[in-house]
């Protein structure tokens, strides 16, 4: 009787009031700064908020070739197309895991012919009972299976189902973010070796005019014959450096072709040295950018799923109820397949409960709050590192900034310094050697420059990445509403 009364009470509570067990989700709360150190002051604590445009951030460079590279990389990027298929899938698992909340459906039909002993339903009166027989049976079934959501086990599945789609397209919106962030990385890479590339070819015809002319003072008798050798060294020096240059900007362009999904045998880019400047930051950085992080989006709906794996696991501790009904005909003909005698049909339902299972559901739960426990901290992770990622960023371009003032300085200095040595030198009153070194100085000068431009350009996507995808604020939805 108690038992009944037992069974009575869980079934009330999962079709009345549809208990869940399981703790309900609540985000994971992350101390972080309220503002960054390497910019200015409000900023507040981050919230996932990834889901909505970034926009073209590229074009704020304002260079028609890296913009058009960039559109190839959403339509041919084969990294992209594959989080794009695992977004798919994901979304098709939420389908598959809502399915369970519908009862089951299902048909079955046959027709047997078989021998047997004893008179089938066709032997005619008066017939040897005991002669095998040979008969039709024929067989129509519809049947209906359904176990109720009583403990929230199913519900508990959908919606982590939703929250690893959720993650699943964040995981897709990172990947686009970080393919089209390394597209333009690489692209400025290999503009600022197209800029040492025009500063090494410039060596190699400066230090073959050197040449030249020692190699005229030297039959003049004005220079010495190791003047000439240091002049063939620096020039042999200048183009084994610019053809290691080449090596270089090769490797950028065939990572460009990888990007935009084409082979890298036939893809190319013209040469053209770095000429753009870092767009100018805002004087304010609202934190809502750093909310739009996909990877912070992505690791926060991971949590979420794994705490519904907890309800989950705490509803195989109580019983299910499987209720399943049938209904057909049976006989040896067509025309006796409507007629009462030969309807069948079975209704009940069955509670089943797990009473010894050796300890497996309480490991099974152990093993989903660790699991929760594991996801919390994967997304407190994912929350530090963006902020040290924005921190980076934000030096970067602030020292790089102030290098480039200085370097721009030293070029100066270094040209000017050329130009009264080589006078002094055809003047007769230095040695070559203080050519060669003021040669040296100015064009490692001007390629530190260039690797500066470049390092600059860099940290300006780099930045733009860091913080979702670029630093104006998401325009507000048309309702009012957040999204």
């Amino acid at each position: 009787m108690r038992l009944r009364l037992h069974a009575t009470s869980w079934l009330a509570c999962g079709l009345m009031t549809a208990c869940a067990v399981g703790p309900d989700y609540h985000r994971p709360r992350v101390a972080v700064p309220q503002h960054f150190k390497e910019a200015a002051d409000g900023w507040k604590p981050a919230e996932p908020n990834d889901r909505h445009d970034r926009g073209a951030w590229w074009k704020r460079f304002k260079d028609p070739e890296l913009d058009a590279l960039e559109e190839r990389v959403a339509r041919a990027n084969q990294t992209v197309a594959g989080y794009e298929a695992a977004y798919r899938r994901a979304r098709a698992l939420v389908a598959e895991a809502r399915a369970s909340l519908f009862p089951t459906l299902g048909a079955s039909g046959s027709l047997t012919r078989a021998r047997g002993a004893g008179r089938s339903a066709n032997t005619p009166t008066g017939t040897n009972a005991g002669v095998p027989t040979v008969g039709n049976v024929q067989d129509l079934s519809l049947d209906a299976t359904w176990e109720p959501d009583l403990w929230g086990r199913v519900r508990r599945q959908v919606a982590g189902a939703k929250a690893n789609a959720q993650a699943a397209g964040s995981d897709l919106d990172n990947a686009k973010l970080s393919a089209h962030a390394m597209l333009a990385q690489s692209y400025f890479q290999l503009r600022a070796l197209d800029a040492t590339q025009r500063l090494l070819d410039g060596a190699v015809v400066g230090y073959r005019k050197s040449l030249q002319l020692t190699q005229n003072r030297y039959v003049q008798g004005v220079a010495a014959r190791p003047d000439v050798l240091q002049a063939q060294t620096q020039l042999a020096l200048a183009q084994a450096a610019a053809t290691e240059n080449e090596i270089a900007r090769a490797t950028y362009e065939h990572a460009i072709a990888v990007l935009v999904g084409e082979p890298a045998s036939s893809f190319a880019l013209p040469r053209v040295p770095l000429a753009a400047t870092p767009p100018p930051l805002p004087s304010e950085l609202p934190s809502s950018l750093l909310e739009r992080r996909p990877d912070i989006a992505a690791a926060e709906r991971r949590a979420a799923a794994a705490n519904e794996q907890i309800g989950v696991a705490i509803s195989a501790w109580f019983p299910s109820l499987n209720l399943s009904a049938s209904g057909g005909f049976t006989s040896a003909t067509l025309a006796q397949w409507f007629t009462a005698p030969h309807l069948v049909w079975s209704l009940g339902p069955q509670l089943v409960a797990t009473l010894f299972d050796g300890g497996l559901r309480e490991a099974q739960t152990e093993e989903a709050r660790a699991f929760y426990a594991q996801g919390v901290a994967d997304y407190r992770q994912t929350v530090l590192a963006a902020f040290q990622d924005v921190e980076d960023q934000l030096v970067s371009l602030r020292v790089l900034e102030q290098e480039a003032g200085i370097q721009q300085e030293a070029v100066g200095y270094a040209r000017q310094s050329l130009e009264v040595v080589m006078n002094q030198y055809k003047a007769g009153t230095v040695t070559y050697l203080e050519v060669v070194t003021a040669q040296a100085t100015l064009y490692s000068a001007e390629q530190k420059l260039a690797g500066i431009a470049g390092q600059r350009m860099v940290s300006a996507v780099g930045l733009i990445k860091a913080l979702g995808g670029g630093w104006d604020p998401p325009p507000p939805p048309a309702d009012g509403t957040s999204r």
